[in-house]
């Protein structure tokens, strides 16, 4: 395996903390972008604008940018009339993630937006064709680690984990979402998926998006207190309202290090924040850290 640094390698044994940023898309939306569309390629259309939000998230203190790739799967960009290369995707986005200076850059991957068959479509040899590439072309682009992120099914999220394990020398960070009762969509409890995902090989096991970091303390509770490798934690920030025909978010940056720091005490080493989230909650998490 790859290790880009030593804080890396602390990070990865467990012996140091490590600051992610927050939301790409909520901040897209803020600023006009329509939604529906594939953001990713903005990486390639408009550079300057997806790195100044990267920066404004390096300046807030984030250690890791993750990529603007979540959609970039083959399948997603097909099915949105997207001819653009994966390939050249990644290289964009881990450009426009490394001229913002941060520490480190993941290569972000999300759910291939297909169910698995039986329940679906999509079989699993095609999909660890789709991550597969996904994670080659973050490794190429000069990725740091691999952060496979708001995954629903642990199946899908070990498919993910073992075409980055097999077809890069990167680290793997895997995070998945869960219902408010600690199950998946597909019915694993915390325990069980963390369990899933070391065995396919992850370094970093994780939770992100789902909920607020107040609902979401007892379901990482339960993942530390099973996990054997560092555990990350990236809840949104509160769930969200309409307002006036806006997606609202609750709760203030200060709410949500105040919510964050249980998780800590319970032995989460790696936190950031999703939807939601701003660079004004990563300045809270660093002081927090």
């Amino acid at each position: 395996m790859k290790i880009a640094s030593e804080q890396l390698a602390r990070v990865l044994a467990g012996e140091e903390k490590l600051l992610f940023d927050g939301a790409m898309g909520t901040t897209l939306q803020a600023q006009g972008v329509p939604t529906g569309n594939i953001a990713d390629l903005l990486c390639i259309t408009e550079p300057e604008r997806i790195t100044g939000i990267h920066k404004a998230y390096v300046d807030a203190g984030a250690q890791v940018i993750t990529t603007n790739t979540f959609n970039s799967n083959r399948a997603t960009l097909e099915n949105h009339g997207v001819t653009t290369p994966v390939a050249d995707i990644f290289a964009a986005a881990v450009a426009c993630a490394r001229a913002a200076g941060p520490n480190f850059v993941a290569a972000d991957i999300g759910s291939t937006g297909q169910m698995l068959e039986p329940y679906g479509d999509l079989e699993p040899e095609d999909a660890y064709e789709l991550f597969a590439e996904q994670a080659k072309a973050g490794e190429a682009a000069g990725a740091d680690f691999v952060l496979i992120e708001t995954i629903a099914d642990a199946t899908e999220a070990e498919i993910a984990i073992r075409a980055a394990k097999e077809n890069t020398d990167l680290p793997v960070f895997a995070s998945m979402t869960f219902e408010a009762n600690g199950h998946t969509l597909m019915g694993d409890t915390v325990a069980s998926a963390t369990e899933r995902l070391q065995r396919a090989g992850a370094d970093v096991v994780g939770i992100n998006c789902s909920h607020g970091p107040e609902t979401l303390l007892p379901l990482v509770k339960d993942m530390v207190s099973v996990a054997t490798v560092p555990v990350l934690a990236q809840p949104n920030a509160g769930m969200p309202d309409f307002v006036d025909g806006k997606v609202v978010y609750p709760m203030t940056a200060q709410d949500f290090a105040a919510a964050v720091a249980p998780m800590l005490d319970a032995g989460v080493t790696i936190v950031g924040s999703c939807c939601g989230s701003t660079p004004e909650f990563t300045a809270e998490l660093a002081k927090l850290l």
